[in-house]
């Protein structure tokens, strides 16, 4: 069935306009006003013979693609599954994901990182990719990645659990010289955090207050790595992307005056170092425990300026990854950092744009068409003919309370919880199919596949 949707005010390509849009199939059709009265009589047919859908007083973006999720599966199922996160995803107008290696087990081979494309195809309804993870051990599998079928190559250089760690400088430079792919690098020194969480210890014992986390993973700690990843990168040759940009120190290391095509090494800012800070810590405690830490009100008002045009931030991204509220209320040391994102990153960037920090056209340019840009992504991220037909619905004066018995996340709660938001996601199409209507996931019928699919890439 081909699909018309009238009276709502598209928002893409740096335009706010007043449009119809025409899906046929899981593609788009055509993008303009009075489609039904189209000069091109296959457009105006189809058109009169859609299903037409009345959407004066929305705003339709293209679906946001988030290049950094973690949905936990498999082995950490107690907090999340591709399932009920992929269902978060979409009810927050995320319409593809890209999801990190750390895992249990982790996908440090072809096997493990193939088993996460056969699950998603049995239950998301966004469309989706896998980075493949990277150790001290694999690049053997790291180099048998296909980059047309696979997001990235992740490396943890900072802190990470199990065998992610890649300290090693000799396999480092292998990686960063024989990749052949996007290398995506999570930032933290070591060295750095363990010399201050000695500190922090020998002054408060067990009993360390959430406020020291920036201070133990502190600015320079990301400094130090990103800097490092930067000038490999730059000496290799490398296609660096530095994961969740924390601080304005940081920003120096990323030329915002290049066009996207041209450049080598990229940057992402991310939903929770855009909205909290440091002083937040004494309300939401280790609900806003993340890596990189929340830190300064000046590091983030530095990382919200640069995501104007030719600012250094290329993408933005959410960085979800639940973890229970029980495991998030132990003491410092034992607390895991991460949190649930995808259901709340969109409107929270409405209300950026009500703040005046961020332009409403921003929201599509640095979450859907540079995210496509920046992966190379087949057909996605723009509301042009011939792309999927990948989209989200906003009321921009709908606004709500953020309750834990609205949110879909499995581990059932947030980090906005009771904050207010003046928007809300009323409508989310995956491939042309509804997925989400603004009150409830709309699952598969008669045993059909989910609406989501394997992303592909123009490499």
């Amino acid at each position: 069935m081909n699909h018309l949707f009238t009276g709502a005010t598209l928002v893409h390509e740096g335009r706010i306009e007043m449009s119809d849009l025409l899906i046929e199939g899981d593609r788009i059709k055509a993008v303009g006003q009075d489609l039904s009265q189209h000069s091109d009589p296959a457009i105006a047919t189809a058109a009169q013979h859609a299903k037409v859908h009345d959407c004066t007083g929305l705003h339709l973006l293209p679906g946001l693609i988030d290049d950094q999720v973690h949905f936990r599966e498999p082995g950490l199922t107690h907090k999340a599954e591709i399932a009920t996160e992929s269902r978060a995803a979409v009810a927050g107008g995320i319409t593809s994901f890209m999801e990190m290696p750390n895992t249990v087990p982790q996908s440090l081979n072809q096997n493990l990182l193939q088993d996460k494309y056969d699950r998603a195809a049995e239950v998301s309804p966004a469309n989706y990719s896998f980075y493949m993870g990277a150790s001290n051990g694999n690049l053997d599998q790291v180099l048998l990645t296909d980059p047309r079928t696979v997001c990235g190559v992740k490396v943890f250089m900072g802190s990470s659990t199990g065998d992610m760690l890649v300290d090693d400088a000799a396999v480092l430079e292998g990686i960063f010289k024989e990749c052949p792919m996007l290398i995506a690098t999570h930032c933290e020194d070591e060295a750095t955090i363990r010399a201050n969480a000695a500190a922090a210890r020998a002054q408060f014992g067990d009993e360390v207050p959430i406020g020291q986390h920036p201070i133990i993973r502190s600015a320079e700690a990301c400094y130090r790595s990103s800097s490092r990843a930067v000038e490999l990168a730059a000496r290799t040759g490398a296609r660096l992307h530095v994961l969740h940009i924390s601080t304005a120190r940081e920003l120096s290391l990323f030329d915002g005056t290049k066009p996207l095509s041209e450049k080598r090494i990229t940057a992402e800012a991310c939903t929770h170092h855009l909205w909290f800070t440091d002083a937040d810590y004494a309300e939401r405690g280790t609900r806003i425990k993340w890596n990189p830490a929340v830190k300064t009100a000046e590091d983030r008002e530095a990382v919200r300026a640069a995501l104007k045009p030719g600012g250094a931030i290329d993408v933005l991204a959410t960085d979800h990854a639940p973890h229970t509220i029980a495991e998030k209320a132990n003491g410092y040391w034992s607390a895991p950092s991460g949190g649930p994102l995808v259901q709340h990153a969109l409107v929270a960037l409405y209300e950026g744009v009500a703040q005046g920090w961020l332009q409403l056209t921003d929201i599509p340019r640095l979450a859907a068409h540079r995210v496509a840009e920046l992966f190379d992504i087949e057909d996605r991220g723009y509301l042009r003919p011939g792309c999927f037909a990948d989209f989200v619905l906003v009321n921009p004066n709908a606004s709500w309370t953020v309750t834990e018995d609205s949110i879909l996340s499995k581990c059932g709660w947030s980090p906005f919880t009771g904050d207010r938001f003046s928007a809300r996601v009323v409508g989310t199409w995956v491939n042309g199919t509804e997925v989400w209507d603004g009150k409830q996931v709309i699952e598969p019928a008669n045993g059909d596949a989910p609406a989501g699919r394997r992303m592909t890439f123009n490499r």
